[in-house]
């Protein structure tokens, strides 16, 4: 599992958030602070709550580089690509294949497969913010096709996006707190 950055936990009262690599506008991305640990297909229902602090801001960290490397358009990375579950599947499984590829032990020409899998994955990708129908200023949630006998989805609004940055922190903070209560749940449940 990757470490914070070497930035510690969100919940931390020292925390500093401007200094996390997306916050702090620096496009570098060096990888996971535990490169030893062996990379592993990444499923994110099945992340603890600490493994999944640490994910998100190791992914975010890499997402921001990406985008700024490639000089990728919101049409292909948006701002709010964290709120979008298509997104965060295909940006982290492109993030594991980037992992792997630059890894010491690679093939020499695993870069080049990455690159040929990075072009397939932004018509993907493409596709996914064309459909969940977010954009550079506004968000809103994925639309939900609703099945017969189904309730129908109520409409999604759109949000203004004023502060990428604040509401990603906030985002995995909620993400955070919603698994250590079923953590919880669990233990309370195994005790009793």
């Amino acid at each position: 599992m990757p470490e914070n950055n070497g930035q510690g936990s969100l919940f931390e009262p020292a925390y500093d958030a401007s200094v996390h690599p997306i916050l702090a506008g620096s496009a570098e991305y060096g990888g996971p602070d535990d490169p030893e640990e062996p990379l592993r297909p990444l499923n994110w229902n099945l992340l603890s709550s600490e493994e999944a602090e640490s994910e998100w801001l190791d992914l975010n960290a890499w997402v921001d580089w990406l985008r700024v490397t490639y000089g990728l358009p919101p049409t292909v990375i948006p701002p709010y690509w964290h709120r979008h579950d298509e997104l965060v599947w295909e940006l982290s499984a492109l993030h594991l294949h980037w992992l792997n590829s630059y890894d010491p032990d690679s093939s020499p020409s695993a870069p080049l497969m990455w690159h040929r899998d990075f072009a397939d994955a932004r018509h993907r990708l493409r596709e996914w913010v064309a459909t969940c129908g977010t954009r550079l200023e506004k968000d809103r949630a994925t639309r939900q096709t609703s099945w017969p006998g189904e309730d129908p989805q109520p409409p999604a609004a759109e949000v203004v996006i004023e502060d990428r940055g604040a509401d990603f922190i906030e985002f995995v903070v909620e993400d955070i707190a919603a698994r250590r209560r079923i953590e919880e749940r669990v233990r309370a449940s195994l005790a009793g």
